[in-house]
């Protein structure tokens, strides 16, 4: 049996999030007052007693990560980091919720916010996200051992949390892998926007995730020493565990509580007064009294005491360097070298070669030299082509590899990438087919809005993959990929390209990269000896005409680079004088300067673009007037080349649309 806890302590804690909560949403007259207050019970036992966490370094590789995947209730996390004492959290932030240049946005934001894990508010993806963490604790665990990571991942989740399909995909791949170190709350309060949970939902969710294999438990949530007690079991489970919190939303409340009138809305002045009354917190708004903040900054104590033996076991371990290096997230000079080198081999040998298979061989040359790669696939493996020989499949048994087996969860898989990333000291990359990128695609999003440099491997990229037809042939998928900021899309011409669009994305370290891959083997397109990476300018002129100044410019990217050669062939012939830009990354290109965008590709001379998909987003470099070999619609079940020819995406297409402009 555990000791009772000391109540007439916790609770004034707990009051005091109810408090700066509700204040905090008033002043903004914006926000969301009933979750910070009905879970507050729940995350006062929670940090006071179990959170390994030190306010006075917030990124301390061995803390335990806290995700608000309920992110609406933002004034929970930001109470607990302000009450906890993390300096750059301060009582003035707190009165600027919600407010332009604030810490304090209306939902958390990873990089804004000191202590905010991850950015959420997007449900479902908080938690999806909490797997990728709690996954990439046990893969640096497998290397370094308790010693040196030993942490755990705690969420607090809501019913739209569990209601979001990605949930789904989530907790069922942390059920397979037996992810123990994996702790959610879920704030089980029966109140959505529209009403009641019923309205929609008559799910079981605690069988659900048992069925998924995680051990669930059921407590009142403003039961504290209930909630001590189902931590401390949840801390000796071998499986992820669901702590089912019955909770009163906007607890305190005498009016408003148990309502959807507390779910998004100020409670109002009356209302307010009415809770001070209620709960019996006489203070002012924004006042905590000293005893209060006392209680609060001495429960963390024990964690700071942690984080210095931490440091210390860092410090003469033979292991340290290595850890350092992994936790830096640089890519090593091995990996670098590795890359480079294949890239002059590939110059060398000239192959003709599928650019997924390009991609494969680069991450075979490259895993053995990078500790930190863990790749993976949504069940395409032997179609991505993102498993080395050399790499072994991670599972719930031997965390020790460096590949995941994700099944069909694309949208599960990115959320989980985005996870290990936010974690640190995993460099994760992940396949699926790039129509499926639109399963990914509010991930993807996150990857971009939190810097996070996630590799995303999409291959089978265009109507070149054949008689699978329409439903699996992207068209748009390019462009929206392209349209989304801090995200680069890279689709190579050859395998030398592909070596630099790898090397690209791993030297990246603020925000995620798109590699569209292809099924069909490509012609070898470079002439150069891959000394530079000329893909790292987005945008490169490939060929010259033999004699004299070009006439006009050929763009092209990935397969119809090929195409492209052809055309600038057949016009030779026809005396007419071009240029062939490769354009792996337009979005690269586009934000070079003005002087190298002109010498690539001239303002004053015409353009034709072609690319397998639709012409959106063209039109900002050739222009409305230029030229575009592509698609207009949707593709079709047939053989590569037949379907090629049927959407006229050739070379002759190609020579027509610039003989129009010269």
């Amino acid at each position: 049996m555990t000791s009772k806890l000391d109540l007439a302590t916790l609770k004034p804690m707990a009051n005091a999030i109810r408090a700066l909560s509700m204040d905090a949403v008033q002043r903004a007259n914006s926000g969301h007052p009933g979750m910070p207050m009905g879970m507050a019970d729940v995350a006062t036992v929670l940090w006071s007693r179990h959170l390994k966490f030190d306010p006075a370094d917030v990124n301390w590789p061995d803390r335990d990560r806290f995700v608000l995947s309920a992110g609406h209730g933002s004034m929970l996390i930001y109470s607990l980091l302000h009450l906890a004492g993390v300096k750059e959290v301060t009582i003035e932030d707190l009165k600027n919720f919600r407010q332009m240049d604030s810490k304090t946005a209306g939902h958390p934001e990873y990089g804004h916010c000191p202590g905010v894990e991850t950015t959420t508010g997007p449900l479902g993806q908080g938690i999806s996200t909490a797997v990728g963490m709690a996954l990439a604790e046990r893969l640096l665990n497998a290397r370094y051992g308790d010693t040196l990571v030993d942490h755990r991942t705690w969420v607090i989740a809501s019913d739209g949390d569990l209601q979001e399909g990605i949930s789904h995909e989530a907790i069922s791949l942390a059920g397979h892998l037996k992810l123990s170190k994996l702790v959610v709350f879920w704030d089980d309060n029966e109140i959505s926007i529209d009403g009641s949970t019923g309205l929609a939902d008559s799910v079981d969710h605690r069988a659900r995730f048992e069925a998924a294999g995680w051990t669930t438990i059921a407590v009142d949530g403003h039961d504290m020493n209930a909630v001590d007690e189902a931590i401390i079991k949840a801390k000796v489970s071998d499986k992820p565990i669901l702590i089912a919190c019955r909770t009163v939303i906007g607890s305190g409340s005498p009016n408003k509580q148990g309502t959807a009138a507390t779910h998004g809305a100020p409670l109002g002045d009356d209302e307010i007064a009415a809770t001070r009354e209620a709960i019996g917190w006489s203070h002012e708004p924004f006042e905590i009294p000293e005893e209060v903040t006392t209680n609060w900054r001495t429960m963390c104590q024990a964690s700071a005491e942690m984080r210095s033996e931490w440091r210390d076991r860092l410090q003469v371990s033979d292991e340290r360097e290595a850890f350092n290096a992994q936790i830096s997230g640089k890519l090593p000079d091995s990996a670098r070298d590795a890359l480079e080198a294949y890239a002059r081999q590939m110059a060398e040998e000239k192959p003709v070669l599928a650019s997924r298979a390009a991609s494969g061989n680069t991450i075979a040359a490259i895993c053995e030299a990078y500790p930190g790669l863990v790749g993976g696939s949504a069940d395409l493996t032997g179609s991505n082509l993102t498993k080395a020989k050399s790499q072994t499949p991670v599972s719930a048994e031997d965390f020790s590899g460096s590949y995941i087996h994700y099944g069909i969860r694309e949208h599960g898989m990115a959320a989980a990438m985005n996870g290990m990333s936010l974690h640190g000291g995993i460099r994760p990359y992940g396949g699926t087919f790039l129509i499926f990128s639109d399963y990914c695609r509010p991930a993807i999003r996150l990857s971009g809005l939190m810097n996070q440099p996630v590799v995303y491997v999409f291959t089978h990229d265009s109507i070149g993959l054949g008689e699978d037809g329409p439903t699996h042939q992207p068209v748009e998928h390019l462009s929206a990929l392209r349209a989304m900021p801090n995200v680069e899309t890279f689709r190579p011409c050859d395998a030398v390209e592909t070596a630099e669009a790898w090397a690209c994305a791993l030297e990246r370290t603020d925000g995620p990269t798109t590699l569209a891959l292809s099924r069909q083997k490509l012609v070898h397109a470079r002439q150069d000896d891959a000394s530079e990476n000329l893909s790292a300018r987005g945008g490169y002129v490939l060929r010259e005409p033999e004699e004299g100044e070009a006439q006009l410019v050929l763009i092209a990217t990935g397969s119809e680079v090929g195409l492209a050669l052809e055309a600038y062939e057949t016009l030779a012939g026809k005396g007419v004088k071009a240029r062939v830009v490769s354009m792996p990354c337009l979005e690269r290109f586009l934000r070079q300067d003005r002087k190298y965008r002109e010498s690539v590709v001239p303002a004053d001379l015409p353009k034709v673009a072609v690319e397998a998909a639709v012409r959106w987003g063209w039109d900002g470099l050739i222009g409305p007037d230029g030229g575009f070999v592509g698609m207009a619609g949707f593709g079709a079940s047939a053989p590569a080349e037949a379907l090629y020819e049927h959407f006229n995406i050739t070379a002759e297409a190609v020579v027509e649309e610039a003989l129009k402009r010269v």
